[in-house]
Protein backbone atom coordinates (compact mmCIF):
# COMPACT_ATOMS: atom_id res chain seq x y z
CA UNK A 1 0.00 0.00 0.00
CA UNK A 2 1.25 3.14 -1.18
CA UNK A 3 2.13 6.28 1.68
CA UNK A 4 0.92 9.25 1.77
CA UNK A 5 3.90 11.11 0.42
CA UNK A 6 3.99 8.71 -2.70
CA UNK A 7 0.12 9.44 -3.14
CA UNK A 8 1.07 13.51 -3.08
CA UNK A 9 3.84 12.99 -5.43
CA UNK A 10 1.86 10.97 -7.89
CA UNK A 11 -0.66 13.75 -7.57
CA UNK A 12 1.69 16.39 -8.78
CA UNK A 13 3.59 14.71 -11.19
CA UNK A 14 -0.18 13.72 -12.85
CA UNK A 15 -1.11 17.40 -12.95
CA UNK A 16 1.57 18.63 -15.22
CA UNK A 17 1.81 17.99 -18.97
CA UNK A 18 4.82 17.92 -21.28
CA UNK A 19 8.21 17.85 -20.63
CA UNK A 20 8.55 19.04 -17.13
CA UNK A 21 11.89 18.07 -15.22
CA UNK A 22 11.35 15.39 -12.67
CA UNK A 23 13.52 17.08 -9.99
CA UNK A 24 11.30 20.33 -10.68
CA UNK A 25 8.33 18.06 -9.98
CA UNK A 26 9.71 17.08 -7.05
CA UNK A 27 10.75 20.28 -5.48
CA UNK A 28 7.28 21.39 -6.11
CA UNK A 29 5.23 18.04 -4.53
CA UNK A 30 7.91 18.81 -1.43
CA UNK A 31 7.10 22.63 -1.49
CA UNK A 32 3.01 21.69 -1.59
CA UNK A 33 4.08 19.08 1.59
CA UNK A 34 5.40 21.67 3.51
CA UNK A 35 2.58 24.05 2.30
CA UNK A 36 0.46 21.59 3.99
CA UNK A 37 1.99 20.88 7.11
CA UNK A 38 2.09 24.67 8.13
CA UNK A 39 -1.41 24.84 7.33
CA UNK A 40 -2.28 22.05 9.31
CA UNK A 41 0.12 23.28 12.07
CA UNK A 42 -1.73 26.57 12.43
CA UNK A 43 -5.15 25.35 12.48
CA UNK A 44 -3.85 22.83 15.24
CA UNK A 45 -2.25 25.66 17.55
CA UNK A 46 -5.35 27.78 16.49
CA UNK A 47 -7.85 25.22 17.56
CA UNK A 48 -5.81 24.45 21.07
CA UNK A 49 -5.81 28.14 21.57
CA UNK A 50 -9.31 28.36 21.98
CA UNK A 51 -9.42 26.02 23.81
CA UNK A 52 -7.59 26.83 26.41
CA UNK A 53 -9.37 30.44 26.25
CA UNK A 54 -12.50 28.64 27.43
CA UNK A 55 -10.59 27.66 30.32
CA UNK A 56 -7.80 30.96 30.99
CA UNK A 57 -8.30 34.39 30.72
CA UNK A 58 -5.11 36.44 30.85
CA UNK A 59 -5.45 39.55 32.98
CA UNK A 60 -3.72 42.64 33.76
CA UNK A 61 -3.80 44.33 37.20
CA UNK A 62 -4.38 48.02 36.70
CA UNK A 63 -5.35 49.36 40.56
CA UNK A 64 -3.46 49.18 43.91
CA UNK A 65 -6.61 47.41 45.35
CA UNK A 66 -4.89 44.03 46.22
CA UNK A 67 -1.60 45.11 47.41
CA UNK A 68 0.87 43.93 48.40
CA UNK A 69 -1.02 40.19 47.11
CA UNK A 70 -1.09 41.68 43.54
CA UNK A 71 0.71 45.25 41.65
CA UNK A 72 -0.57 47.38 38.61
CA UNK A 73 0.61 46.06 35.90
CA UNK A 74 1.16 42.44 37.16
CA UNK A 75 0.15 39.66 34.35
CA UNK A 76 -2.20 36.81 35.59
CA UNK A 77 -4.38 33.66 34.77
CA UNK A 78 -7.89 33.58 35.74
CA UNK A 79 -9.03 29.94 36.03
CA UNK A 80 -12.76 30.63 33.95
CA UNK A 81 -14.30 27.72 35.01
CA UNK A 82 -12.61 27.23 38.33
CA UNK A 83 -16.05 27.12 40.27
CA UNK A 84 -17.98 24.59 37.79
CA UNK A 85 -16.57 21.56 39.88
CA UNK A 86 -16.08 23.14 43.39
CA UNK A 87 -17.51 26.38 45.44
CA UNK A 88 -16.48 29.62 46.10
CA UNK A 89 -13.88 29.40 49.25
CA UNK A 90 -12.69 32.32 52.05
CA UNK A 91 -9.96 33.56 50.77
CA UNK A 92 -10.45 32.86 46.86
CA UNK A 93 -8.74 36.01 44.65
CA UNK A 94 -11.20 36.55 42.18
CA UNK A 95 -12.51 38.63 39.47
CA UNK A 96 -16.11 39.86 39.16
CA UNK A 97 -17.99 42.30 37.26
CA UNK A 98 -19.04 45.70 38.87
CA UNK A 99 -21.63 47.98 38.43
CA UNK A 100 -18.87 50.99 38.56
CA UNK A 101 -18.17 51.93 34.71
CA UNK A 102 -15.60 52.50 33.01
CA UNK A 103 -14.95 55.45 30.54
CA UNK A 104 -16.36 53.49 27.63
CA UNK A 105 -19.58 53.00 29.94
CA UNK A 106 -18.66 49.16 30.21
CA UNK A 107 -18.85 47.37 33.49
CA UNK A 108 -15.51 47.53 35.08
CA UNK A 109 -14.16 43.38 36.21
CA UNK A 110 -12.60 43.81 39.95
CA UNK A 111 -10.08 41.41 41.33
CA UNK A 112 -10.77 41.06 44.91
CA UNK A 113 -10.31 38.34 47.76
CA UNK A 114 -13.39 36.49 49.20
CA UNK A 115 -13.79 37.36 52.79
CA UNK A 116 -17.46 36.36 53.48
CA UNK A 117 -19.78 32.87 52.26
CA UNK A 118 -23.11 32.63 52.32
CA UNK A 119 -24.53 33.14 55.81
CA UNK A 120 -21.60 34.14 57.20
CA UNK A 121 -21.51 37.33 59.81
CA UNK A 122 -19.20 40.03 59.16
CA UNK A 123 -18.05 42.80 60.47
CA UNK A 124 -15.34 45.72 60.38
CA UNK A 125 -13.98 47.15 63.74
CA UNK A 126 -10.56 48.63 65.31
CA UNK A 127 -9.48 47.93 62.27
CA UNK A 128 -9.60 44.14 62.02
CA UNK A 129 -12.51 42.25 60.27
CA UNK A 130 -14.67 39.34 61.82
CA UNK A 131 -16.10 36.64 60.75
CA UNK A 132 -19.03 34.82 62.32
CA UNK A 133 -17.42 36.66 65.67
CA UNK A 134 -13.54 35.62 65.48
CA UNK A 135 -10.92 38.04 64.31
CA UNK A 136 -9.49 37.21 61.08
CA UNK A 137 -5.76 36.91 60.82
CA UNK A 138 -4.59 38.27 57.78
CA UNK A 139 -1.47 38.79 56.67
CA UNK A 140 -1.92 39.47 52.88
CA UNK A 141 -2.99 42.86 53.69
CA UNK A 142 -1.24 45.66 53.34
CA UNK A 143 -0.40 47.46 56.70
CA UNK A 144 -2.31 44.45 58.43
CA UNK A 145 -5.07 47.30 58.62
CA UNK A 146 -8.48 47.60 57.67
CA UNK A 147 -10.26 51.08 57.28
CA UNK A 148 -13.85 52.15 58.47
CA UNK A 149 -16.32 50.69 60.64
CA UNK A 150 -19.40 48.39 59.81
CA UNK A 151 -21.82 46.59 61.87
CA UNK A 152 -22.48 42.79 61.52
CA UNK A 153 -24.19 42.00 58.66
CA UNK A 154 -25.04 38.52 57.30
CA UNK A 155 -23.95 37.73 53.55
CA UNK A 156 -27.46 36.60 51.66
CA UNK A 157 -27.40 33.47 49.63
CA UNK A 158 -25.88 33.35 46.15
CA UNK A 159 -23.40 35.83 47.22
CA UNK A 160 -20.19 36.79 48.58
CA UNK A 161 -18.52 39.77 50.46
CA UNK A 162 -15.54 40.80 48.80
CA UNK A 163 -12.30 42.89 49.65
CA UNK A 164 -9.30 44.05 48.56
CA UNK A 165 -6.41 43.44 50.31
CA UNK A 166 -4.91 47.22 50.44
CA UNK A 167 -8.27 48.43 52.54
CA UNK A 168 -7.27 51.86 53.00
CA UNK A 169 -8.08 52.31 49.03
CA UNK A 170 -10.03 49.28 47.82
CA UNK A 171 -13.54 50.14 46.82
CA UNK A 172 -15.17 46.58 47.74
CA UNK A 173 -18.10 45.17 49.89
CA UNK A 174 -18.11 47.71 52.06
CA UNK A 175 -19.16 50.52 50.05
CA UNK A 176 -22.63 50.72 49.31
CA UNK A 177 -22.40 51.03 45.49
CA UNK A 178 -21.00 47.52 45.04
CA UNK A 179 -22.38 45.46 48.41
CA UNK A 180 -22.84 41.99 47.79
CA UNK A 181 -21.40 40.32 45.10
CA UNK A 182 -23.92 37.61 43.50
CA UNK A 183 -22.33 34.65 42.23
CA UNK A 184 -22.98 34.78 38.63
CA UNK A 185 -20.89 37.90 38.55
CA UNK A 186 -17.24 36.13 39.63
CA UNK A 187 -15.81 35.44 36.82
CA UNK A 188 -13.04 33.77 37.69
CA UNK A 189 -10.36 32.56 40.43
CA UNK A 190 -6.81 34.32 39.83
CA UNK A 191 -4.72 31.68 40.73
CA UNK A 192 -1.26 32.59 38.82
CA UNK A 193 1.22 35.17 37.95
CA UNK A 194 3.52 34.78 34.87
CA UNK A 195 4.99 38.62 35.04
CA UNK A 196 6.93 40.03 36.41
CA UNK A 197 9.41 37.35 36.38
CA UNK A 198 10.43 37.95 39.94
CA UNK A 199 6.89 37.18 41.47
CA UNK A 200 6.32 34.52 38.85
CA UNK A 201 4.03 31.57 40.45
CA UNK A 202 0.72 30.61 42.40
CA UNK A 203 -1.55 33.48 43.76
CA UNK A 204 -2.05 32.48 47.18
Amino acid sequence: MRNKDEIIDNYLIEEYDGDVPQDELDDRAKAKRRALTLIRDIVIAFVVIVVILQFIRPTIVFEHSMEDTLHPEDYVFLARQAYLLSDVSFGDVVVCESVILDDRGVPKNLIKRVIGLPDDIIAVRDGAVYRNGERLDEPYTKDGYTEGEMASVTVPQGTYFLLGDNRQVSKDSRDAEIGFVEEDKIKGKVFFRLFPISSIGIVR
